[in-house]
């Protein structure tokens, strides 16, 4: 399919499905290009690595930049516009964060201070300028999609399943910065554990047993909450998630689970 690559000013006619990234793509974000062109034939997938939810400038210069495969991957998942936002044509003048909230201080926020602000404020800009009807966002990062979802918008916001590689490891740019992958199948190994167990209780004590061993892997959070409300879950809570962060050769990586199906 060829696909319309617009450095600058995005031109769009109708409504589009549209997948915001920050680029280095891999198969998780072609699932969501593919599930947007369930909702609309006119995809737009965006690349703008977003210096205001990076909270270490180190960080920020390491991520992945692989322009012309994202080209490649863009338009053989389906879609039609990839749009490569200038910094000022995202931030023209001087930048109004978006809060995140109280439940932009948990969890993830806890570590990444500030993160989750940087997060909306992008997301809300982007949704500005490409003016989608839908907006496809992944699971993996399911903190973060629930923040979007209760940001005020009146994009249509839709969730797809985490993918993953054929040995469970959830697909992440920062991956491929990882010296011993192996080590990081613990957190897959901790969550199926989890999942497996019948109560909350055996749940949390199987995933943090599983994660403590692993030498390699050095734990920031593995918890089960609530989906609704991220407090901390119950047994007779309908929708339960393990959530899980921590860091494997120096680099963080988070995964997460729903354990509707064991730990009832």
């Amino acid at each position: 399919m060829k696909i319309a690559v617009n450095a600058k000013e995005l031109k769009v006619d109708g409504a589009c499905a549209f997948v915001p990234t920050m680029g280095a793509l891999h198969a998780g974000h072609a699932s969501l290009i593919k599930k947007a062109r369930e909702y609309s034939d006119t995809v737009v997938v965006s690349i703008f690595i977003n210096p205001l939810q990076f909270e270490n400038k180190d960080d920020l210069a390491k991520y992945p930049r692989t322009p012309e495969f994202d080209i490649e991957l863009a338009s053989q998942a389906g879609a039609t516009h990839l749009w490569l936002p200038t910094l000022d044509e995202i931030y023209p003048g001087e930048v109004q964060k978006i809060s995140a909230g109280v439940l932009g201080d948990i969890y993830e926020g806890v570590k990444r201070p500030g993160h989750f602000d940087g997060v909306l404020t992008v997301v809300n800009r982007l949704f500005e300028l490409a003016k989608p009807k839908w907006a496809i966002f992944g699971e993996k990062d399911f903190q973060q999609m629930t923040l979007i979802k209760s940001m005020k918008s009146d994009v249509e916001i839709i969730g797809a399943p985490t993918i993953r590689d054929t040995d469970g490891l959830a697909l992440s740019s920062r991956n491929v910065r990882l010296s011993d992958p192996k080590a990081a199948l613990v957190i897959y190994r901790a969550l199926l554990a989890a999942s497996k167990e019948k109560s909350i209780d055996s749940a949390r004590e199987a995933m943090r047993g599983a994660l403590a061993s692993e030498a390699a892997f050095t734990l920031d959070y593995a918890e089960i909450i609530n989906e609704s409300n991220f407090e901390k879950a119950v047994q007779s809570d309908e929708s339960k998630r393990a959530i899980i962060a921590g860091w494997v050769n120096g680099i963080r990586l988070i995964d997460n689970m729903p354990m509707n199906g064991g730990a009832q």
